[in-house]
C-alpha cells in the first residue's frame, strides 16, 4: 500500500511539470533569443535612421523638410524587411540628423541604427562600424568655377580648398598636400552645402568631395554653367549604409534585403529614380547612368570597401 501512495505522488509531483513542459516548450523563445539592435528595435518598437541633410540625391531635404533620396528609399525597404523578421504589427521610424563628424558616434553608440546616406566603405572605418551591400560607387574629385581654370591637383597649389568635416576628401587632400608640398591653405566646413558655398562666394577656390555629390551642387547651384568638376580622380570611394559592428543576426536582415534589392531587379527603378529622373526639389535630372563598377556590385554583391576590387573586371 505504502508503495502504490508512494508512486502516486511520485506521479502527481511530476503532473505539473508535465503539464507546463509542452506550454514551456511551444512559448516563443523568440524575443528571449534576440541580441543587440533586433533586440533593442523589438523592445522599443522602434528603429531609428541616420540621415544627411544635404546629401543630393542620396539623403536630404525636399522644399517641405521631408527627409528624401536613393540612400533613405533603400533604408525603407530595409526597416520592411526588419519588420518582418522581427513579425511586428508595426515597427515607428524616428529620423536622426547626422553630419560627417557625427555619423560614426551616433551609430557606435546606440543613437542611430542605420546611416543613409553617402559613407565611403574603408578599412579605417569598418575598425569602428560595419557596412551592409555597397549601394553607389564613386571617385574624390573637386569642383572649381570655370573662371579660375583649376583642372588638376597640381592646379590647386597655394590656393584655398574646402572639404568636409570628418570624410575621407579632407583627409586624403591634406595627405596629398604634404606628399606634393602644394601649400594647401585646408578649411573644414560642416556640410557639403556650406563648403560649396564657399567656393560659390570666392572664399575658397576648391571644393574636394566624391564626384556625385559635386555633380549634384552644381546641377542644383544658382548658375551650374559656372562651375566644373576636375578629371583628376583622387581615389574610388564605394558608398555603404552604416550599422553597428559585432551584431551578425542585424547585418544578416539588412544585407539579405540589400541582395533580395539587387537580384529582383528592384534596384534599377530606384536607381533611375534619382539619377536618371528630374528630382525634388528643383525637378533637376543628375544624368548619372550606372556605373561599371556598380553594376559588378549589383552582379555579385559585396561589402568590401576594398577600392581594388571596385576597379577590376
Amino acid at each position: 500500500m505504502r508503495c502504490q501512495v508512494a508512486r502516486l505522488t511520485a506521479r502527481l509531483a511530476f503532473l505539473p511539470l508535465a503539464i507546463a513542459a509542452p506550454g514551456f516548450l511551444g512559448a516563443p523563445a523568440f524575443a528571449q533569443d534576440l541580441t543587440g539592435t533586433l533586440a533593442k528595435i523589438k523592445s522599443s518598437g522602434a528603429i531609428t535612421l541616420g540621415y544627411r541633410e544635404s546629401s543630393v540625391p542620396f539623403s536630404y531635404y525636399d522644399n517641405n523638410q521631408k527627409v528624401i533620396g536613393y540612400a533613405m528609399d533603400l533604408c525603407y525597404r530595409i526597416v520592411d524587411a526588419v519588420k518582418a523578421d522581427l513579425k511586428m504589427d508595426k515597427l515607428d521610424v524616428k529620423l536622426n540628423p547626422v553630419t560627417s563628424a557625427t555619423r560614426i558616434p551616433l551609430i557606435a553608440n546606440g543613437t542611430v541604427d542605420l546611416e543613409c546616406g553617402s559613407t565611403t566603405n574603408n578599412a579605417e572605418r569598418e575598425k569602428q562600424v560595419a557596412f551592409t551591400i555597397t549601394h553607389f560607387v564613386t571617385a574624390n574629385t573637386f569642383v572649381a568655377k570655370k573662371s579660375a581654370n583649376l583642372k588638376t591637383v597640381d592646379d590647386l597649389k597655394g590656393k584655398t580648398i574646402v572639404s568636409t568635416a570628418g570624410t575621407t576628401n579632407i583627409k586624403q587632400i591634406t595627405e596629398i598636400n604634404a606628399q606634393r608640398h602644394l601649400n594647401l591653405n585646408i578649411i573644414a566646413a560642416n556640410d557639403h552645402a556650406e563648403a560649396f558655398l564657399m567656393v560659390e562666394t570666392g572664399r575658397a577656390a576648391a571644393f574636394v568631395m566624391d564626384d556625385i555629390l559635386l555633380y549634384s551642387l552644381v546641377a542644383t547651384s544658382k548658375s551650374p554653367g559656372d562651375y566644373a568638376i576636375s578629371s583628376d580622380a583622387l581615389s574610388v570611394e564605394p558608398y555603404g549604409i552604416m550599422l553597428r559592428r559585432d551584431d551578425p543576426a542585424f547585418k544578416k536582415v539588412v544585407d539579405a534585403e540589400m541582395i533580395a534589392t539587387y537580384k529582383s531587379g528592384a534596384i534599377n527603378a530606384i536607381y533611375n529614380k534619382w539619377f536618371l529622373g528630374p528630382i525634388p526639389p528643383k525637378g533637376i535630372n543628375l544624368n548619372v547612368p550606372m556605373s561599371a563598377a556598380f553594376k559588378k556590385v549589383i552582379a555579385n554583391p559585396t561589402d568590401t570597401g576594398d577600392p581594388a576590387w571596385y576597379k577590376g573586371n
